[in-house]
This record gives C-alpha cells, sequence and structure tokens, in this order.
C-alpha cells in the first residue's frame, strides 16, 4: 500500500493549517458489507443500500410494515463495492494525520462478526502508517518519537499483546495524562524502517481476530529542532 503524493501531503497540510481552529468531534463512517461468494450463489439480496455519500437504506418489507425508519444518516457511507482507500482517504486520513500535529486521535471500527472490521482496519493502519513515515521524512527541522503498543479487550479484561506476563491491565486516571493503562509496554519504532513494519514480525502478538477488540496505540512525541 503506497502513501500520499509530496503534493498531496502538501495540500493536506495547508488545510490543516487553515482549519486549526476546528471544533472537536466524532465521526461516524459506515461501510457496507459486499455480498459474500455464498450468499450470491444462494440468491440473497443486500438489505442495506447505500442511497448517497451520507445515508444507508434499510430495505426490508418487515421494517417498512413496522412504521419504522428506513433511511438512517451518518457522517459518510460508503458503498459495499469501495476500495479501502477511498475510505482511507474521505473518511479517515485526517484523523490519522492530526497526531503529528499534537493532536490526539482515534479510529476505530465497530460491527458483529465477520462484517468486515480487520479487513478495514487492516488497510487503515498501514496506509495512516505510510502517510505518518511520509510526513516525518518531510520535517527534518522536528524531532519525531514513535512508540508502538498492541491492547486486547475481551470480556472487559485489558492484556498487553507485547507482554509475556497475562495478568489484566488496570485503567487509571490520572490528572497530569488523563486515562492510560498501568504498566502498559511499547517498542521503540525505528523511524528508517522503509517497510514500516513496527518489528511485528517478531512480536508474539496473540493470533486471534474473531470477539477480540484489540487497540494498536501509537504515539508520536514532537520536539523542535530549531534553536
Amino acid at each position: 500500500m503506497g502513501a500520499i503524493g509530496g503534493e498531496e501531503l502538501i495540500n493536506w497540510e495547508k488545510m490543516q493549517e487553515m482549519g486549526n481552529g476546528k471544533e472537536e468531534k466524532i465521526m461516524v463512517l459506515v461501510r457496507l458489507r459486499p455480498l459474500s461468494e455464498n450468499e450470491i450463489t444462494r440468491n440473497e439480496v443486500a438489505d442495506w443500500e447505500c442511497i448517497n455519500p451520507t445515508t444507508i437504506l434499510y430495505r426490508n418489507s418487515l421494517q417498512e410494515q413496522s412504521g419504522l425508519p428506513t433511511a438512517y444518516s451518518f457522517d459518510r457511507v460508503f458503498r459495499g463495492d469501495c476500495a479501502t482507500r477511498e475510505v482511507y482517504e474521505e473518511g479517515t486520513k485526517d484523523i490519522a494525520l492530526s497526531v503529528v500535529g499534537g493532536i490526539n486521535s482515534t479510529i476505530f471500527a465497530y460491527g458483529q462478526t465477520s462484517s468486515g472490521k480487520t479487513y478495514t482496519m487492516n488497510g487503515i493502519t498501514e496506509y495512516a502508517v505510510a502517510d505518518i513515515y511520509d510526513y516525518i521524512q518531510r520535517h527534518e527541522e522536528r524531532a519525531f518519537v514513535l512508540k508502538f503498543s498492541a491492547v486486547e479487550i475481551y470480556n472487559e479484561v485489558v492484556r498487553d499483546l507485547l507482554s509475556t506476563d497475562n495478568a489484566p491491565l488496570r485503567l487509571l486516571d490520572d490528572p497530569e495524562i488523563n486515562l492510560h493503562l498501568e504498566s502498559l509496554s511499547s517498542l521503540d519504532v525505528a523511524l528508517n524502517d522503509e517497510n514500516h513494519s513496527f518489528g511485528l514480525g517478531r512480536t508474539p502478538l496473540i493470533p486471534k481476530v474473531l470477539l477480540l477488540l484489540v487497540i494498536v496505540p501509537l504515539n508520536c512525541d514532537i520536539a523542535s529542532l530549531k534553536p
């Protein structure tokens, strides 16, 4: 997966400078899952349809007879045949790149099993990391420190996937750093890693994805190198 081009990155930086006063908010994006091969073989029909960039329609006779609403609006809606690149560019890129400006941001996927959460987040994570690396390489006047962590939430228990200790982590509230996980381990990310791998191939991440919520925090500390 490639990173954004130099001209695109410059345009993004200009937009960020113009929009520094924007209000913080939560955005809700919806990506429809296309029918699987088995569903197509069984001649099944999708219940949901994207009728415009912000609205989905539920096509179900029982729903229509009940008198309940059939159309739902969100900040952005993506069709089932759209590419993950489109979801990233139009829905999450600004959120991902805001971390290099010192703003805390979070992107997560929510949905039922086999709805495409892992598929979508894998692509978004790769695009975001590539763009963050590009930004860092373009700003040699600033020093960046990246740290990588991986957390699993399962049955309301939080565990550190980078630690051999299977003990659950405690969520603490500190007046200076706000909510944080006690004793959460992290890996320093090599900024000269052209593959943007974070060393994951050498990390004993738990190979489970079903019924798990896996959070991958990427901390970015920034300092100016100008005198």
